[in-house]
């Protein structure tokens, strides 16, 4: 009896050092998940705020820039593709769609003396700017914590927890090929 219980004991300590190893690399990959998510979810709120600006910036400019209907409908179709999308992987894609056509559109300004002056378009201008920066942010951010997750589920222990979990490799906001490419404005 006496040889027997050092035994239990240490397959008791054992045990215990299993279960919080699990438990704690569990717990882990549910964080780092629900982080993505989290993530997600800003640079979603980011863009929600950048398309509910758009209406009113293309209003403002359309008064002084009626020949450039094009854009405009672009806009507004790139912003509908926006909120059709279902995945995470469409969204982004839309996204990165309408920044071209909002490029060409601020590009505006250059040719149109008048729209350079009116206080309603720089204000807005500075508000979609200021969009662009906070779009940006939220950007990395969410990819910094798709590059957390993904490498601790790639690594030996993290992949036997999120197996466990059912998380799979986060996808990263990429740019487009096309969009990478400074947009052309012609008049």
């Amino acid at each position: 009896m006496k040889k027997i219980i050092p035994i239990i004991a240490i397959v008791v300590f054992l045990g215990i050092i299993f279960g919080v190893w699990y438990v704690k690399g569990y717990n882990k990959v549910v964080s780092l998940n629900e982080g993505v998510k989290n993530a997600w979810s800003q640079v979603d709120t980011q863009l929600k705020r950048r398309y509910d600006l758009i209406p009113n910036l293309v209003e403002t400019v359309k008064g002084y820039a009626t020949h450039e209907k094009e854009i405009f409908e672009k806009l507004a179709e790139a912003r509908k593709g926006y909120f059709s999308a279902g995945t995470v992987e469409d969204k982004a894609k839309a996204a990165t769609q309408i920044e071209g056509f909002l490029s060409r559109l601020l590009m505006f300004q250059e040719t149109y003396p008048n729209l350079k002056a009116n206080e309603s378009f720089l204000k807005l201008q500075d508000t979609l700017e200021g969009t662009e920066n906070r779009i940006s942010v939220e950007r990395k951010r969410y990819n910094d914590a798709v590059k957390e997750c993904n490498t601790y589920i790639k690594s030996f222990y993290g992949s036997f927890f999120a197996a466990r979990v059912g998380v799979t490799e986060a996808k990263y906001f990429e740019v487009a090929e096309a969009e990478k490419e400074a947009p052309k404005v012609k008049f």
